[in-house]
């Protein structure tokens, strides 16, 4: 599909630099209201860098993952994706 995710890299700033399989390229950003619940750990700087590509969404170890489509939309249509 067009929203998978293929490349994800992890910022400073809880940011992620994402590229999906169509090469459209942008941002997520988290805000610090958004980190509760399965969420929480992405608190911790070490656990936010694991981030990885799984099955074309990003992931993190422990079944912590964004639905792609919903963060392709909004980077297509804005560039960035802000989880508030």
């Amino acid at each position: 599909m067009e929203w998978d995710v293929v490349e994800v890299k992890p910022e400073p700033g809880m940011r992620l630099q994402v590229r999906f399989a169509d090469g459209t390229r942008g941002v997520v950003r988290f805000e610090e209201g958004h980190l509760t619940g399965v969420f929480e750990p992405l608190k911790v700087p070490d656990f936010f860098n694991q981030a990885f590509v799984d099955g074309g969404a990003v992931a993190w170890p422990g079944d912590v993952d964004l639905a792609p489509d919903a963060m392709y939309h909004e980077i297509k249509q804005r560039g960035e994706w802000v989880l508030r």
